[in-house]
This record gives structure tokens, sequence and C-alpha cells, in this order.
């Protein structure tokens, strides 16, 4: 197996464990996995991610004696920026949304990254490439029509602003990969990663002054886990991307979709009607396609 892909699947599977933990968060005392837990603000669950991330980045980069600040402070920037402002919309979408929902949405990101690097990177897209970006905006009109034909009991009901925002979310992501690929030849995946705390703890730390909930007991340790999981997720994301292609790996990340699916019907009991896993297909089949058709126009040139 490619280290890539590898990468890419390790990060999938930690990246499911942060959901999983920012759901029970966000849920609070209404659920049962670990009753008496408090509702705690998605802002605050980055702000812990943040600190347990900075801490970790700061030693690693000091250990190895490399600057901080790294050396494309201009994309580092946009990357810390756009993923600290995907990461929050994306907590709260959790919160607001079912889990698979939530988790399908933000795949839509490397459609946007096409996009993006059209427009910053100066990269060709295929023609054939812009027909799943539209089947992949097809998947989530379907989702959106859910609470037309939902009855509301056994189903449950989807929330369109935080739909809308996990697109945006989505988006802010796609700019995050889009300058990851950039930094790819001028900074290590540790540099890139530290950047997002780097902003993201002065900001979340003013938002917190007016909400604050103190942590309580197994709080503090589901709070660290989140911090050391998404760090590792983020981590293994940077080094699959330095390590192979997007168009080899992205779609071993959309494994992360259907655990997801699993983890809200099996532990959050989230019952979704069949239009909407249909809408989650179309997004999936989207954004696979749209990943590949670059190496398979590769292949078939290198065949003729």
């Amino acid at each position: 197996m490619h280290k890539g892909i590898l990468y890419i699947v390790l990060s999938g599977l930690s990246f499911l464990v942060v959901n999983f933990l920012v759901k029970i968060m966000g849920t609070g005392p209404e659920q049962l996995l670990l009753p008496g837990t408090q509702k705690i603000p998605a802002h605050e669950l980055v702000l812990a991610r943040s600190i347990i991330s900075f801490i970790i980045s700061f030693a690693i980069l000091k250990n190895r004696g490399l600057s901080i600040l790294g050396n494309n402070r201009k994309w580092l920037l946009v990357r810390g920026t756009s993923g600290m402002i995907a990461l929050t919309i994306f907590f709260y979408s959790i919160h607001y949304l079912p889990l698979a929902i939530a988790s399908t949405v933000q795949y839509l990101a490397p459609v946007f990254t096409v996009v993006f690097a059209l427009l910053f990177l100066k990269e060709k897209v295929l023609k054939l490439q812009w027909l799943f970006i539209i089947i992949a905006f097809i998947g989530v009109a379907l989702i959106s029509f859910n609470n037309l034909l939902s009855d509301g009991k056994s189903e449950v009901l989807i929330n369109y602003t935080w739909l809308g925002l996990g697109i945006v979310s989505a988006a802010f992501s796609g700019i995050a990969y889009a300058a990851i690929v950039k930094l790819k030849a001028t900074d290590t995946p540790m540099n890139i990663v530290i950047y997002f705390p780097m902003l993201s703890i002065p900001i979340m730390s003013l938002w917190c002054l007016f909400d604050f909930v103190l942590p309580k007991g197994k709080e503090w340790l589901i709070l660290i886990i989140i911090g050391i999981f998404t760090q590792i997720a983020q981590v293994l994301l940077t080094k699959a991307l330095h390590e192979d292609k997007a168009s080899v790996i992205t779609p071993f990340q959309y494994l992360g979709a259907i655990y997801a699916a699993f983890v809200g019907y099996f532990v959050f009991d989230e019952r979704l009607s069949f239009l909407v896993y249909i809408g989650i297909s179309c997004i999936l089949i989207g954004v696979v396609f749209n990943a590949i058709l670059p190496k398979i126009k590769i292949l078939l040139a290198q065949l003729k």
C-alpha cells in the first residue's frame, strides 16, 4: 500500500474519533452514552484542540531546531486562517446536523479545492470534472429535500441553516487543502499544522469569555483526546498530501463518510430518509470521480 493511502485512511479514522466525541460534547446531557456530560460550545472545543495541537507542534519543531514561523508565511497564514474557520463551523455543524450529513458535506472540500486551484494556482481542470462537481451538488440538493418527505417522527429533520454553513465550511477546507499543496515544496507538515493553533488560540479565547463552560471530571479527558486525535489526523492528512498526488489518495479519504453513517445510525440513532442516502451517494460519487479523473487521463495518455 502507498504510504499516502495509509496516511489518509488513518487520518480518516482519527477524524472519526474526534467527530464522535464532538457530537457527544455538543449533545451534552441529552445523550446516554456518557451520562452527566455537559454541553460544551464548539468554539471551546476548538480552543481545547488548538492548545493541545500548539503544545505538541511547538515541542516537535523546537526539538528539530526548526523555525515556528516557517518559510512561505503568506500561504501558511492562508492555510491557518481558512482551516480555523472551516473547523469551527464544522464542529458546530456536527452539533446541529446528523453526523453522516455533516461529515459528507465536509467532503465537498476537494471539489472546492479544484476550483481554487484553477483560480489561484492556475491548474487545469478537465471538462468532465465539472460534470461530477454538478453531481456532488445535486447530492446536496437531494439532502435538502429530506424535510419535505420525512414524517418528522421516525426520521431526523435537517437544519437548513447548518447545511448551508456546512458547505461554507467545506469551501474554507478547500482553500486550506489548496494551501497545503502550495506549501508542499517549502514547509514541513508540522510548520503547516502549527499555524492553525497560532491563529485560533487568541480568537477562540476571546470568544470563550462570553460563554465559557468549565469542564468537569471525564470531560477533561475527552477534550485531551479530541486535541490529540485532531493533531494526529491533521499531521497524517498533511503527510498524505505531501507523500502522494491528491488524485491517488483522496478517494480513500471518503471512507470517513461511510464510517460516520454507521456511527450516526447505530450509536446516535440518526434515522435518515432514503433520499438522503441517495444524496450522500451522489456527493461521494461526485468527489471521488472528480479526484481520480486527472489520474485516469494520465494513464490513458501513457497507453497511447
